[in-house]
C-alpha cells in the first residue's frame, strides 16, 4: 500500500529518519494532503500557510511524488536557491524519488560571454568595476553553471553586472558566436528535460507570454505550477504586463551602438555621435523630471515645458541613431541588434503622448541619477488568466501571508481565480508563550510632524529592555534616514540602516553583531529569517498603507471609486493587512523563539478598522505597559 503524504511527514516517515531534529507537524500534514489532492484533481488550490508549517516540505513531497512536471515558481531567487541547493535535495534523498530537476533564472542572472569579452577589450571604467570586472573574469574560467551569485565577492547591485550579462533586448541570439556555449540556453536545455524546474514568477509569466504568442516554451509543458510567496505575483503580474522605458536602456543602447559600430562599422562615426545625442537625451530627461527621487503620475509633469522639450529631443535622437543604424544594419548582429532597440524603444517612449487610457496607469520613478517611465495595467486578473489560468494544469498558489481574517477573496479577485479550493493552515508556534504583543501609547497621529521622533521615543525603553537584538521596521525611506538619526545620539547598540552595504551582507553583520539593531524599510518586512535571541524584538513604526501619493494607489482608487466599490475597504485595507502580517513574521521563526512586538500606530486603537488588524495577528498577549515588556524579557 502506498503511504500518504501525510504518512510520509509523519513520526514514523522517510523524512523524520533522514533529517535530525525534524518535527511532525499536523498543520504540514494536512497542507501536503491539499496539494497532492489538487495535483491530482487538476484543481485551483489557494493556501496560506502560517509561520512554522512547513509550506516548502509540505509542496515538495507531493510535487516529487506526482510522478508528473512540475513547476515551483517563487518570488525572490532567495528562495529559487534555497528550494534548489538545499530543500529539493533533502526532499529527494529522503523519498529516495530520482526526480530529475533544474533551477531556471531570468538571463540576467547568468554570465554573458559576448558582453564579458567585449567589457574585457572595449571599456573603460572606474577602478572599482574594472577590478569587479576581473574577479568576474577569474570566476568565469571556473563557473559550471555561469549563475552570477556564485560571485559572492561581487555585491548583487554592483555595476559591473549589466555590462556582463544580457537582456532581451540586447541578447544576440543565435547570432551569437559564443551562442552553443551560452549559460542561459544550458540552462533553458536542462529545464526542458527536467520533471521539476524551480522559477520566479517573472520568468513563469514571460514563459506564458511566448506560448500564447506561439513562439514555443522556454519552461516544459507542466502538469502543476506551484506559486510560493504568492502574494507577491499579483504585482509582479502588473509589472510584467505592463511596460518600462528606462534611461539605463537608453544608455546601454547608446554604449552598444558604439561598441557595434567600432566592431562592424568602423567607418560610420556618424552613429557614435548619434548615440551620443541619445545618451545626451537620457540625461536631459532625467534633469527635467526634477531633483531628487520622486515617483508620480506621468499627468503630473507631461505638461511642463523642460519635460516636453525634453521628450521631444530623446524622441529626435532616437530616431537619428536607428536611421543612420539602418543604413549600416546588414553589416554585421551587432548593428542588427542596436536597429531592433532603437525601434523598440521608440514605440515605448511614444506611449507617453498623449492621454493615455483608463484600462492604463502612466507613471515615473526618478533615482538619483536616472529615471523609469511605467505604463501599467489597473486590472490584472483578466490578463493573468489569459496567460496563465488557461493553461490545463493545477494551480497552487501558497504564502504566509494571503487571507484576511480568513477570507482569500482579495487576493482571489487580484489574479480572477474562480472555483478554487482555499484552506488556512495555523501556525503550531505558541504565540501566547512566546511573544508578547506591546501597544505604546502614543499621543501624535502618524501623519503630525515629530511622529518618528514620538516613535523613537516610544521604542527606547523597548530596546532598553531588549538590550538591542532588534528589527525597526519603517514605512518609508524619511522616516528610517530620521529614526536612524535620533538613535545614533541615543543608544549604544550598534546600528545597522538599509541602504548602507547589500542586503544579505547588512543581515549577515546583524546576525554576527550582538545586540545590535537593524533598520530596514519594504524589502526588510518580507523575505528574511533571523532565528534565535539575535532578533527578539520588532518595532513597526505605523500601518503599512501605501503612500497616498503613490501613482499606482492614486489610480486605482479612483477607478474603484467609478465603480461605486470602496476602495478603502475593499483595497487599501487588505493590502495593508497582508503587509503589515509580513513585517510581523519576522519575530517568531522557530519554536524556541521568544519575542516582543512593538506596533506604535494608534489608529491601532483609535480607529475602527484597528480590530481589522488585531484580529489577523497570531494570538499573542496584548500590552500597552512597558513594565510588561520589561518583565518578558527578564524572564527569558
Amino acid at each position: 500500500m502506498t503511504a500518504t503524504c501525510a504518512e510520509l511527514l509523519g513520526e514514523r516517515g522517510p523524512l523524520a529518519a533522514a533529517i535530525p531534529g525534524f518535527s511532525v507537524r499536523t498543520g504540514q500534514q494536512a497542507m501536503a494532503e491539499s496539494v497532492a489532492e489538487a495535483i491530482a484533481r487538476r484543481s485551483i488550490l489557494v493556501c496560506e500557510a502560517g509561520t512554522g508549517v512547513g509550506k516548502t516540505f509540505a509542496y515538495l513531497v507531493p510535487a516529487l511524488l506526482a510522478g508528473q512536471r512540475v513547476i515551483v515558481s517563487t518570488g525572490t531567487r532567495t528562495l529559487q536557491d534555497q528550494l534548489f541547493h538545499r530543500d529539493i535535495p533533502v526532499v529527494r534523498k529522503a523519498l529516495q524519488v530520482p526526480v530529475t530537476v533544474a533551477l531556471l533564472k531570468g538571463r540576467t542572472n547568468y554570465l554573458c560571454m559576448h558582453r564579458l569579452q567585449q567589457a574585457l577589450t572595449g571599456g573603460s571604467f572606474g577602478r572599482t568595476t574594472q577590478a569587479a570586472l576581473l574577479r568576474v573574469q577569474a570566476w568565469a574560467a571556473r563557473t559550471r553553471s555561469g549563475d552570477v551569485a556564485e560571485v559572492d565577492e561581487v555585491a548583487e547591485d554592483a555595476p559591473v553586472w549589466p555590462l556582463v550579462t544580457s537582456t532581451a533586448e540586447n541578447c544576440l541570439g543565435g547570432e551569437c558566436r559564443h551562442f552553443q556555449d551560452c549559460w542561459v540556453v544550458r540552462a533553458r536545455r536542462e529545464a526542458q528535460a527536467a520533471e521539476v524546474v524551480v522559477v520566479n514568477h517573472h520568468l513563469f509569466l514571460a514563459d506564458a507570454a511566448l506560448k500564447e504568442a506561439g513562439f514555443g516554451d522556454v519552461l516544459p509543458g507542466a502538469d502543476a505550477v506551484i506559486f510560493d510567496e504568492a502574494h507577491q505575483l499579483p504585482e509582479t503580474a502588473a509589472r510584467f504586463f505592463g511596460s518600462a522605458f528606462s534611461s539605463r536602456q537608453l544608455i546601454d543602447l547608446a554604449r552598444d551602438a558604439v561598441q557595434a559600430q567600432l566592431a562592424e562599422a568602423g567607418d560610420m562615426t556618424a552613429i557614435r555621435e548619434a548615440a551620443y545625442r541619445v545618451e545626451k537625451g537620457a540625461r536631459d530627461l532625467r534633469l527635467a523630471l526634477g531633483h531628487g527621487e520622486a515617483r508620480a503620475e506621468w499627468s503630473a509633469v507631461r505638461e511642463r515645458q523642460a519635460v516636453g522639450e525634453a521628450m521631444f529631443a530623446l524622441a529626435a535622437a532616437l530616431r537619428g541613431l536607428q536611421d543612420h543604424v539602418e543604413a549600416m544594419a546588414e553589416r554585421g548582429p551587432l548593428l542588427a541588434n542596436a536597429l531592433k532597440r532603437c525601434a523598440q524603444l521608440g514605440t515605448q517612449l511614444r506611449q507617453f503622448d498623449g492621454e493615455g487610457g483608463e484600462d492604463t496607469v502612466r507613471w515615473f520613478e526618478t533615482s538619483a541619477r536616472g529615471f523609469t517611465l511605467y505604463a501599467t495595467p489597473l486590472d490584472i486578473a483578466p490578463l493573468f488568466q489569459q496567460r496563465v489560468g488557461a493553461q490545463p494544469c493545477a494551480q497552487v498558489y501558497t504564502s504566509a501571508t494571503l487571507a484576511v481574517r480568513g477570507d482569500f477573496g482579495y487576493f482571489s479577485r487580484q489574479l480572477g481565480l474562480q472555483d478554487a479550493d482555499t484552506r488556512c493552515v495555523e501556525s503550531p508556534f505558541d504565540y501566547a508563550r512566546q511573544a508578547l504583543l506591546y501597544l505604546p501609547a502614543l499621543a501624535l497621529d502618524p501623519r503630525q510632524h515629530g511622529y518618528t521622533a514620538a516613535v523613537i521615543e516610544a521604542a527606547l525603553p523597548v530596546l532598553e529592555a531588549s538590550r538591542g537584538r532588534a528589527f525597526l521596521l519603517f514605512t518609508s525611506h524619511r522616516a528610517l534616514r530620521e529614526a536612524h538619526e535620533l538613535l545614533h545620539a541615543q543608544v549604544d547598540f550598534p546600528l545597522f540602516a538599509q541602504g548602507e552595504m547589500p542586503r544579505g551582507e547588512l543581515l549577515a553583520r546583524f546576525r554576527a553583531t550582538a545586540n545590535s539593531v537593524l533598520l530596514g524599510t519594504a524589502s526588510f518586512w518580507e523575505g528574511v529569517d533571523v532565528r534565535g535571541e539575535a532578533l527578539s524584538c520588532v518595532v513597526i513604526d505605523k500601518l503599512p498603507f501605501a503612500a497616498p501619493d503613490d501613482p499606482m494607489t492614486q489610480a486605482r482608487i479612483r477607478a474603484l471609486t467609478r465603480r461605486g466599490v470602496n476602495a478603502f475597504r475593499d483595497y487599501q485595507l487588505p493590502e495593508a493587512v497582508i503587509a503589515l502580517k509580513q513585517g510581523v513574521g519576522r519575530l517568531i521563526r522557530d519554536v524556541h523563539d521568544r519575542g516582543v512586538l512593538c506596533l506604535c500606530d494608534p489608529r491601532l486603537r483609535s480607529r475602527s478598522y484597528g480590530k481589522v488588524f488585531l484580529t489577523a495577528l497570531p494570538p499573542m498577549r496584548r500590552t500597552q505597559r512597558i513594565e510588561d515588556v520589561r518583565d518578558f524579557f527578564r524572564s527569558s
